[in-house]
Order: structure tokens, then sequence, then C-alpha cells
């Protein structure tokens, strides 16, 4: 069974960046599409990024466009978020998660395997 490992995170300064790490095990990431989502604090789970399979399609929402970029390896079984210009309204706990489902998806149902998550917090 596909196991996923987040790293990453930290406290970094409105205006840094970050770059978060999904590593997988126990099977090949190349069966996947990798979807990053993340959960502040009283809030709901956000999809954040989606890459598919071979990485040939992605989707950001709205708010990150233009300064997150998600990219993939699958040789290294790694999916990577690069955070550029980042807010205190980044501040979560940031997941990855797989799914098997076709087509591009943020919809956190259809994803069967998650990560334990990695914190970011963005504060000066």
């Amino acid at each position: 069974q596909l196991q996923l490992v987040e790293s990453g995170g930290g406290l970094v300064q409105p205006g840094g960046s970050l770059r978060l790490s999904c590593a997988a095990s126990r099977s090949r990431l190349e069966y996947y599409s990798i979807g990053w989502f993340r959960q502040a604090p009283g809030k709901e789970r956000e999809g954040v990024s989606y890459i598919s399979r071979r990485g040939g399609s992605t989707t950001y929402t709205d708010s990150v466009k233009g300064r997150f970029t998600i990219s993939r390896d699958n040789a290294k079984n790694t999916v990577w978020l690069q955070m550029n210009n980042l807010k205190p309204e980044d501040t979560a706990v940031y997941y990855c998660a797989a799914t098997v489902a076709s087509g591009i998806t943020l919809r956190s149902s259809e994803y069967a395997y998650w990560g334990q998550g990695t914190q970011v917090t963005v504060s000066s």
C-alpha cells in the first residue's frame, strides 16, 4: 500500500519561499496523480495543486497561481511544491495525497492515500 511522507515545512517570513517534498514508498508514485492540500486552524481542507501521473497536467487554486509550482520526478518517487512569495494566509498544515481518478481533481474525497502533513507558518 502506498505511503506518503511530506517534508520541508517550517517558519518563514512573508515574501519568503519553501519547497515541500512528498516522498512515496511501498509503491511506485508513477501510478498516481498527486494533489497538495492544506488545512488552516478552524478551516476546511483546501485543494492547492494537482499534477497528473506523468506531469503533463497541473492545476492550482486561484489564491496560489503564479506563486506555487508543482513538479514531480517519478524516477525519484517524489513530488514537490515550490512555494514563493509566501503570505500569512498560506499558513496551514500541508498534505500530499494520491489518487487513481482520471482527470484533474482537487476533491479530497477522490484521494485514497494521504501523508501525515507538514506545518507551514508564514509570519514576521
